[in-house]
């Protein structure tokens, strides 16, 4: 479909097209079976522009917004799940600075994120407190002109890579939810180190590692907001941040989908190829109809969120949870398509379906989704009935 894009977004779109097609596809393998960084990509994301697209021109960046985020990060997915959220998740890390820095702040870290020479990363999670993030026990102690921190976050996409690390701590436990706070933590500070790199199902080109910290000190004026702030910068920064998770999910079911349909018309039983089969055809009917759904949803919340819509919470969610969703059933019913092949890593499309398992996982389960949205929908008839 035509989504009217601007001359600016189809630029990004088709360069993005071509650095997945030239630089991602030839290697995805090689990096799913290692685990390896690829920095040999994000190098090239940085030399194109593409990490500043979200970032003010003033910043370096672009001056582009949500859209163009998801964009990219769908052509990317096409390629490579787990290339594309070493680049999200740079924005992940970078909106809370974003939304919530300070001129001074800004100008310190997003000028670096936005040239691609400094990785962003996100550290909210922790042993005891994901979709529950209420339940965080790193603490932030005020010492002086300082903060002290004392915690491990876990999970932590692009850590260890990162250089920038926008953290939530307690800075008063009494106060429950709003005793949180952000900071911005950098790579190398004392008192900051990481855990093991962890072993994963998919996603497994991208870094996840704990985040540990030990009486680390960090300036004050690295404090994002004000004190207790903590939980809105983290739910306006999920606000900004899911659509890319669900152009994440998006790639992985367009790549697959591709593939499926390939691989249908060229593999032959009975004498003909198996796309000339009905059975066959309805699911590949019903993978591009669901697709593009999730599509049409994600460019109209992304668009709502650049056109400065503040209420989006529940739309944000509902494009996580739908482009989840379809990414799981189309790789699921792709590797159907391809039958026992489908299901031997000499074929790339069981690749897909272990990339997409965790798009319904991260930056809020669907489950907790669905609360999300449910909770808006109560709240807006309360409004209504008053």
């Amino acid at each position: 479909m035509n989504y009217l894009l601007t001359e600016d977004q189809r630029f990004v779109k088709e360069l993005a097209h071509k650095i997945a097609e030239e630089k991602i596809r030839p290697v995805a393998a090689k990096y799913d079976e290692t685990g390896e960084f690829p920095w040999e990509v994000m190098n090239v994301l940085a030399d194109t522009g593409l990490f500043g697209v979200y970032i003010e021109e003033k910043y370096g960046g672009t001056g582009g917004g949500v859209m163009e985020l998801c964009l990219i990060t769908e052509e990317l997915a096409r390629a490579c799940g787990g290339i594309a959220v070493c680049y999200a998740a740079n924005a992940l890390g970078a909106y809370p600075i974003v939304l919530f820095g300070t001129e001074e702040q800004k100008k310190r870290y997003l000028t670096d994120i936005a040239a691609g020479k400094k990785l962003a990363a996100f550290g909210l999670t922790e042993p005891e407190a994901g979709s529950d993030a209420g339940a965080i026990k790193t603490t932030a102690k005020k010492e002086g002109d300082c903060y002290v921190l004392n915690g491990t976050k876990q999970w932590i996409t692009n850590g260890g890579e990162a250089e920038t690390y926008t953290v939530l701590a307690m800075t008063d436990k009494m106060k429950g939810a709003r005793g949180a706070s952000a900071f911005i933590v950098e790579k190398g500070m004392k008192g900051f180190a990481f855990g093991k790199k962890e072993d994963k199902l998919g996603i497994r080109a991208s870094a996840t590692r704990e985040l540990i910290f030990e009486d680390c000190k960090i300036p004050k004026g690295n404090l994002l907001g004000r004190e207790g702030m903590g939980f809105i910068v983290a739910m306006k920064t999920f606000d900004q941040s899911r659509p890319g998770v669900a152009a994440q999910a998006l790639g992985i079911a367009q790549g697959a989908l591709e593939l499926a349909v390939a691989y249908a018309h060229e593999r032959h039983q009975f004498g003909k190829p198996i796309s000339s089969f009905q059975g066959i055809q309805f699911m590949m009917a019903d993978m591009a109809t669901e697709i593009e759904a999730a599509r049409a949803l994600i460019y109209s919340v992304a668009r709502a969120i650049d056109a400065g819509e503040k209420q989006i919470a529940k739309e944000s969610a509902m494009a996580k949870l739908f482009a989840s969703d379809i990414a799981m059933k189309v790789t699921v019913d792709a590797v159907q398509i391809f039958g026992g092949y489908g299901y031997m890593r000499d074929y790339p499309i069981e690749k897909y379906m272990r990339d997409a398992k965790i798009t319904q996982i991260y930056e809020g389960t669907n489950q907790i989704q669905r609360g999300v949205i449910a909770l808006q929908l109560i709240k807006d008839l309360v409004k209504q009935s008053i």
